[in-house]
């Protein structure tokens, strides 16, 4: 039987952190930013860590231990 592959298109999306976190670029900064407010742009700049369940999810298909 074949090796499985990791998700290579989610390994470009998302950090493990030192600890084991997963962390995860915010979504809806990509375009129509102009009727979004600053504070609500300045927020989305920022990086986030994924839920419990998410990080699950997102191990599995990286074939990590979590």
């Amino acid at each position: 039987m074949p090796k499985l592959k990791r998700h290579k298109g989610l390994s470009k999306r998302v950090k493990i952190t030192a600890g084991g976190k997963v962390v995860r670029k915010q979504a809806f900064a990509g375009h129509l930013m102009s009727g979004k407010s600053g504070s609500r742009r300045r927020r989305l700049r920022k990086t986030v860590v994924c839920s419990k369940s998410d990080t699950r999810r997102i191990l599995d298909k990286l074939w990590r231990v979590g």
